[in-house]
Parts: C-alpha cells; sequence; structure tokens
C-alpha cells in the first residue's frame, strides 16, 4: 500500500513536472494572439491547478510600478544581470541598448524566453513576458498598454536562500555591472507644463562626453591635487558618513570672475568620479514642491550644478526688508514703460515666474529632503560670491569654497603643454613677468595660445600671447589714470558738497 502511494505521488510529481513544461512551451512558441482566444477561466483554473500540486514558488518583477507610471530600479537591475550573465544560455534574444560609447551592443532575453542561472548549487529559472491590455483607453506614455515582467521560479526548500540572499546577489551584481558599463548622462530639468511631452518626466538628457580632466585644467598644482583629494575621500567614505549620522554628499563653491573655468572643473569632477551631471535650472522650477520632486528623481553618483546662482533667481534679498513705496512705485513705472510687459497684459499671457524660495533652496541641499539617496555632490558657480546670501554657502551647506581666478603661471605652462606640447620657451620669462604685473583669465590665455593652422607654430602662438598680455597691461593702465582723473575731478564737487551742508548746519544752529 505505501509503495502505491508512493508510487502515485511520483507519477503526479512526473505529471505536473510535464504540464509545466508544456505551458512554458505554449507561452514561449505559441503568438499571443492565439492565446487570447483560450477562454479566461480555463487559463485561471489551470493555473490555480499547477501552483496547488507544485512545489516551486514564483517571484514576479514588474517593469512599472504603479506610482507616477515609473520604471523599477529592481527591474532595470535584474534585465542588467540577466543581459549579462545568462543571456549566452537564452535560444532567442533581443537588442536592448547599447553600453558605454556605443559600440557594445547589449544583448537581452526575447519575450517569453526561458534560462536558468544557479546559486550556490541551487537552479532557479528566470522567465521574460509582457502583459498586453485589451483596454481601448488611450494612453499618454508610448508603450503603456505592454507590461513587461520578469519571473523567478524556484523549489521550495530553497525559499530561504532564494529571499534572503540570492536577490540580493542579484541587485548588487546588476548594480556593479550598470555603473561599470553605463554611459554617463548630462541631464536637465523639464518644465512642469511640458513634462508630458517627455513621459511625464522630470529630467531630460543626453550622453555625457565632456573630455575634460584634471590633467589639462589650468590650475595651481597644489591646489588641483587638494580638490582630487577631497573628491575621492568623499566617494568611497559612505561609512563614515553613515557613522558621523550625515547623508552622503558635499557641497562645492565655485566663484570667481568669468572664463576662468568653472564649467570645466564640473566636467572634470564628473570625469574623475565617473559621475553624472544634472544640470538644474531653477527658472524652470515652477514652487518648491516641484523642486523636491526633482530631488527625489536624482539617482546617486551624480553632481547636481546650480550654474550662475546669483542669476538664477532673486535668493538674495528674500531676507532683507522690503523696499519703500517709492521704489515699488518706480518698479511700477518701469514695468508700464517696459514694451515688452506693457504687451504681455494687453494679451493676457503674464508669464509664470518661479516661487521657490531661499527656504526651499536650502531645504533641498541640506533638509530632511536631502537625505533621500546618496553619493551625491552639490555644486554652485557664481562671479559674484558678495551677492549671495551667507546661509546659502556656509560651511556644511558648500563644505569647500574654490576660487577660481585669473592665469597664473603655473597654469599658463599647463595650458602651453596642453595645446603646444612644449615646456619651455625663451618667451616663457616674458610672459611670466607679464602675467604678474596685468590679468588675463585662463580661457583668454588658451585662445591665443590656440594654433591656428593644422601645423602649430609655438613662436607665433606665444608671440600672440605676449602681444595680447601686453594689449591688455597698456588698456589696465589707460583705465587705472582715467579713473584717477575722475577722481581728482570730483574732489572739487565733494569740497562744495561739504561747505554747502556745513553752512545749513551752522544756520540751523542760529536759528535754535
Amino acid at each position: 500500500m505505501m509503495m502505491d502511494t508512493k508510487d502515485m505521488f511520483m507519477r503526479l510529481g512526473s505529471l505536473i513536472a510535464t504540464i509545466m513544461f508544456i505551458k512554458a512551451m505554449f507561452e514561449q512558441y505559441i503568438p499571443y494572439r492565439w492565446r487570447r482566444s483560450i477562454p479566461t477561466f480555463l487559463q485561471r483554473y489551470g493555473d490555480r491547478l499547477v501552483r496547488f500540486f507544485s512545489p516551486y514558488l514564483q517571484i514576479t518583477f514588474d517593469e512599472y510600478t504603479g506610482e507616477w507610471f515609473h520604471r523599477s530600479k529592481v527591474y532595470a537591475t535584474i534585465q542588467t544581470y540577466l543581459s549579462e550573465n545568462t543571456s549566452r544560455k537564452a535560444r532567442r534574444l533581443k537588442a536592448t541598448h547599447f553600453y558605454g560609447d556605443g559600440k557594445d551592443l547589449v544583448l537581452g532575453l526575447a519575450d517569453n524566453e526561458l534560462v536558468s542561472d544557479e546559486f550556490r548549487g541551487v537552479t532557479v529559472w528566470w522567465k521574460s513576458g509582457k502583459h498586453i491590455s485589451t483596454s481601448q483607453t488611450i494612453r499618454h506614455y508610448p508603450g503603456a498598454d505592454e507590461k513587461r515582467y520578469y519571473r523567478l521560479t524556484f523549489h521550495n526548500r530553497h525559499r530561504e536562500l532564494i529571499t534572503e540572499s540570492y536577490l540580493k546577489h542579484i541587485l548588487e551584481a546588476g548594480k556593479e555591472i550598470t555603473i561599470k558599463k553605463r554611459q554617463r548622462k548630462l541631464f536637465t530639468n523639464v518644465k512642469e507644463s511640458s513634462s508630458y511631452s517627455h513621459g511625464g518626466r522630470s529630467w531630460s538628457h543626453v550622453e555625457f562626453t565632456h573630455p575634460a580632466s584634471f590633467d589639462t585644467i589650468a590650475l595651481e598644482p597644489t591646489k588641483k591635487q587638494a580638490i582630487m583629494n577631497d573628491l575621492l575621500h568623499f566617494s568611497k567614505a559612505k561609512d563614515y558618513y553613515a557613522k558621523i549620522g550625515k547623508p552622503w554628499k558635499r557641497g562645492y563653491l565655485l566663484f570667481g570672475p568669468p572664463g576662468t573655468g568653472k564649467s570645466t572643473m564640473i566636467a572634470a569632477m564628473a570625469n574623475l568620479l565617473e559621475y553624472d551631471i544634472y544640470d538644474l535650472e531653477l527658472t524652470a522650477v515652477m514652487d518648491n514642491t516641484q523642486l523636491r520632486r526633482l530631488l527625489i528623481d536624482i539617482t546617486g553618483k551624480s553632481i547636481i550644478v546650480i550654474e550662475d546662482i546669483d542669476c538664477s533667481l532673486d535668493l538674495t534679498g528674500q531676507r532683507s526688508k522690503k523696499k519703500d513705496e517709492d521704489s515699488e512705485d518706480s518698479s511700477t513705472e518701469n514695468d508700464e514703460n517696459d514694451p515688452a510687459k506693457k504687451k504681455s497684459k494687453k494679451s493676457g499671457k503674464e508669464t509664470k515666474e518661479s516661487k521657490v524660495t531661499l527656504s526651499g533652496l536650502l531645504n533641498f541641499i541640506d533638509g530632511i529632503w536631502s537625505a533621500c539617496g546618496g553619493e551625491r555632490i552639490i555644486v554652485f558657480t557664481t562671479n559674484h560670491i558678495e551677492k549671495l546670501d551667507p546661509a546659502l554657502i556656509r560651511r556644511g551647506r558648500m563644505d569647500m569654497h574654490i576660487e577660481l581666478s585669473y592665469c597664473c603661471y603655473e597654469a599658463f605652462k599647463m595650458l602651453a603643454r596642453n595645446y603646444l606640447d612644449v615646456d619651455s620657451h625663451p618667451l616663457f620669462n616674458t610672459i611670466r613677468r607679464l602675467l604678474e604685473e596685468t590679468k588675463m583669465t585662463p580661457a583668454d590665455v588658451a585662445e591665443n595660445l590656440m594654433p591656428k593652422s593644422l601645423q602649430i607654430d609655438v613662436d607665433a602662438c606665444l608671440e600672440n600671447l605676449v602681444t595680447a598680455l601686453e594689449k591688455s597691461k597698456e588698456e589696465d593702465r589707460l583705465k587705472a589714470e582715467e579713473e584717477e582723473r575722475e577722481k581728482e575731478k570730483a574732489k572739487p564737487e565733494a569740497k562744495e558738497e561739504n561747505k554747502v551742508k556745513e553752512n545749513q548746519e551752522a544756520s540751523g544752529a542760529v536759528e535754535n
């Protein structure tokens, strides 16, 4: 009797395995339009019967979550892992996207393809599939009718191993592959009113291919090395930040005259750390709520950039007192005399101004919301550091202040090496003296060193720079003389004003 029972269960197990195999082959090779013709109740009860007797468990990972139609990061990580580790075993493949500079074609699993994977001697099965909606509703997003998924199948006795160790292994390995092979991107925020045209996304992007590096950037060697050391220490300090109880982020303030290499510095930072760049345009952000949404959508290993922050929004005057009525009246008169504003009022199309406040920006930098995600760098650039509110750039928000000033001799030698492949020249001493006597930005120096033909003429390029420096020196001298004459001219007028003021004070005292 025991043998009969045992034999019966063995036959039942063999039957279930056969049914599961037939079902997998059916879904893999029978077109979806033919499968739709099978009555729904047969599919539903057939699946229930298989699940009731089968010792195998299944976990499904959908491509999109229900919230804001966001693509699941878990799904994307699994897709990367399977493309790298199991696509060699698949019989049917499809090209998904490119890695790096577009030379490596990534092959993923085709729809309804079944592959196996091993972990600590245990075999599991992955299947890619998709649900096609039969609804006639018009979708706002392309591909919204197709909901893809991955389904993991494993034996019940390995449940603890799979749920506690294997899935963690999958996610960690997938992230490492993504970081290693990803194409870095340059993002910019999408204006809220046009987000639907971008699939509901808050950010749009292009490939980031800027070639700048710290090897080619024109900066004093000691200062350059200090910045590089700080960046590299930050990128490896995840445990340290957790230990001291701070979000894993760091702020850098780049300030100096135009043309001193602030944007190039940002590109060099991104290339050193292999981070993405999120270029945040504050004037396109409607309010603090949208600013928080943008922050939530920013991934780790990224640099958030707000360039020319002193010009982005009127953040500097929000802590000062309101202007008096005269200035308000004057502003109103100016608006009425402005043809552009007068035209917009007549047409009834008032331009919506950003309502981002200083408080909202401060919370964005280091408030509670700034802890969403990790390994982020925030960079502000400005040409006028004195215009910024001290609360915006204090330590803890902008941790490192980096002044990028006019070109010095060490920076010039770096530029000469990069542009002309020369380390010494008889004109170097003349250039060194002129750089100490006048001010010229690295951008202007580089432009004068740039060869004007395919044949590099070192002498001609250096002579062009000497001529430009001498011209700049002469212009500085004439400007200084003009300012001195203006001061001398203003002295008698100032004396006359002081004399009148003294006479008025004296007459007032006599009357009292």
